[in-house]
């Protein structure tokens, strides 16, 4: 039994519907330090021009973004502000770290350092480099929005997923 429809009707499941809306509107949280900070300016400006990916302006409030992305070397002092601004973050949230010095800590193998973001908050995309090109920034965006896609939002399977992982650590209580 086929049924005619009009060229502007589209039928499709809810979460696939809100994955679609979701991926195409990602509002990013920058947390930038250092040279990755740098090139994290030069995605967003003019010549990469973030938002016709789907990522739009840089919001500078927690409550307002929907992804962080760290870039550049995390010192302990910074630390419990990273936890925060991600515990402000409202679900479901999305994390890219940006430049070796995020992701390992880079060539700054000290105790004031922290030796990768992955121990405190949970990373999705890693985006390696010292530092990486806005490119590369922007293919890890893409690979994001696609991982969006694929898992899903609606029903909260992302946070199911066996590949996102909670950070063992939790924000240090004053």
């Amino acid at each position: 039994m086929a049924v005619d429809l009009p060229d502007n009707v589209v039928i499709t499941r809810l979460d696939r519907l809100v994955s679609w809306c979701r991926k195409n509107s990602l509002w990013p949280m920058p947390f930038a330090t250092a040279c990755c900070g740098i090139e994290l300016m030069a995605t967003g400006a003019s010549r990469h021009d973030l938002a016709r990916f789907g990522a739009e302006v840089f919001r500078f409030s927690p409550r307002q973004c929907d992804l962080m992305i760290v870039a550049g070397r995390v010192v302990m002092k910074m630390l419990p502000v990273l936890q925060r601004i991600w515990q402000q973050m409202h679900e479901p949230k999305w994390c890219i770290s940006m430049g070796a010095c995020a992701s390992t800590g880079g060539v700054f193998d000290t105790y004031s350092v922290v030796q990768g973001i992955d121990r405190f908050v949970p990373v999705d995309m890693y985006v390696p480099g010292c530092p990486p090109r806005p490119e590369q920034l922007i293919q890890a965006i893409v690979d994001l929005q696609e991982k969006i896609q694929r898992e899903g939002t609606a029903l909260g399977r992302e946070f199911a997923a066996p590949g996102r992982q909670r950070p063992p650590r939790a924000l240090e209580e004053r």
